[in-house]
């Protein structure tokens, strides 16, 4: 396990950093620095045809073992980490034998990430945690699922008995703001379907996300001396409160869970002329989606209208952009590329979860580009915070888990044919684990 390790560890403490801000992609020249040291390290393990383009979008591929026509599949993961939290300077700490108890992240500022707050730390009593120091982010989302596709290649390569087909591997940047899937090249990539490796806890296998759309909304104001300002002042920012009140109480992250959706405030600035308010609409269905889209236009319109006279024009402006879609759509249509990942995780004493992503991926958009992605497990939890945390145990899990998902792809009964995915199987695939 000391490999992974301190693979994780060389990729988490690089600063890859996304900034929704940017007009560039990658959006900082910094994750390049990761992506760098990738391309390198693909190259140096034995990976063939390893590319890089200008804007850090990285493919390799692992040649086949057999002479037999397979499908070829893809792995995928992303190497920038949230703006939400900072990613600079990551200082992880390794728990070896984790006893069940608190873990003090940081003594100083009383930084305790404890079971009693954080109920999964219970199920790795006794295995090796990586965790913050309290101050940053770790980076297990996605540098974990990095660390697990490289490590499967590597695997693969040093052991050549083993049967599979040619797999591909790409790696990203700016998943965490949006963009991950922009200019991805899925023609160049060249496979039938791919999963990426970038879910939370172990077991976890997900075909079903939300539908997403972020909405900027504009809150005009008038500024006037406040000793003179009656029936003349309009403080923008109490409008945008005022706005933000009128959405549904209960339907916030917070409240919600499986497939209930919701809107999240994240954002608020301002003053009296100007507030600029951002949110995100998320929800599972469809339907619900658009009427999630529908009650801001109305609420908007509602304000407007009560601002006419006074003010003369519009007062809110509304934009919404939608971001992706449910997956579900793309993958249903070839669900056995999901029955074989189960396969592959009974297989190996792994009990599967399969439940809908409560966010996005950038299997997502792939699934609506032709290439059909459902995401697997990565082993972390609490990403995007100072109490991010892997169990070192659970990266291992998921190598294996792609190693026997290359495995499983070599032997199954597959037809090549021009289908949505280019590939169907001849039966319906055997979920129950092999017995040896």
């Amino acid at each position: 396990m000391q490999h992974i390790i301190n693979r994780f560890i060389s990729y988490v403490t690089i600063d890859t950093e996304s900034d929704p801000h940017s007009e560039t992609t990658p959006s900082t020249e910094k994750q390049l620095v990761l992506a760098n040291l990738l391309y390198k390290e693909l190259k140096a393990i034995g990976m063939t045809e390893v590319t890089k383009d200008s804007h850090g979008y990285i493919m390799a591929t692992l040649p086949s073992t057999i002479e037999e026509k397979v499908p070829t599949i893809g792995f995928i993961s992303h190497y920038d980490t949230s703006p939400d939290f900072t990613g600079a300077n990551v200082k992880p700490q390794i728990i070896e034998n984790y006893d069940g108890g608190d873990i003090i992240l940081n003594a100083e500022k009383n930084i305790v990430l404890s079971p009693n707050y954080f109920k999964d730390l219970v199920q790795y009593k006794g295995q090796t945690l990586i965790t913050t120091d309290g101050t940053t982010l770790l980076g297990a989302d996605d540098k974990a699922g990095l660390t697990e596709i490289v490590s499967a290649m590597e695997y693969l390569i040093k052991n050549p008995q083993i049967k599979h087909g040619k797999i591909r591997v790409g790696f990203t940047p700016d998943e965490e703001i949006g963009r991950g899937a922009d200019l991805f090249d899925v023609k160049k990539f060249g496979a039938d379907w791919a999963y990426t490796m970038d879910g939370s806890q172990i077991g976890e296998l997900e075909y079903e996300n939300f539908n997403a759309a972020g909405a900027k909304i504009t809150f005009k104001g008038k500024s006037v001396h406040p000793g003179y300002a009656k029936g003349k002042m309009i403080n923008s920012m109490l409008i945008a409160n005022d706005f933000i009140n009128e959405l549904p109480r209960k339907e916030i992250p917070q409240e919600t869970k499986g497939y209930e959706g919701f809107f999240h405030v994240h954002h608020l600035s301002g003053s009296i002329e100007e507030t600029v308010l951002e949110l995100i609409i998320r929800d599972h269905s469809a339907k619900k989606f658009k009427k999630r889209k529908e009650i801001i236009h109305d609420i908007t319109k509602k304000f407007n209208k009560k601002f006419a006279k006074q003010f003369g024009e519009d007062i809110v402006i509304t934009e919404i952009k939608d971001q992706y879609y449910n997956m579900k759509e793309k993958v249903k249509p070839v669900k056995f590329i999901v029955d074989l990942a189960e396969k592959a995780m009974k297989e190996l004493g792994i009990k599967p979860i399969i439940k809908p992503i409560r966010g996005g991926t950038d299997g997502s958009r792939l699934s609506y580009m032709g290439l059909p992605c459902p995401n697997i497990f990565a082993g972390g939890h609490n990403f995007h915070g100072k109490y991010e945390y892997v169990p070192v145990e659970s990266m291992q899990k998921a190598i294996d888990v792609i190693i026997k998902i290359a495995e499983l792809t070599a032997t199954s009964d597959f037809s090549i044919h021009p289908t949505d995915s280019g590939v169907k199987p001849k039966s319906k695939i055997n979920k129950k684990a092999s017995r040896d």
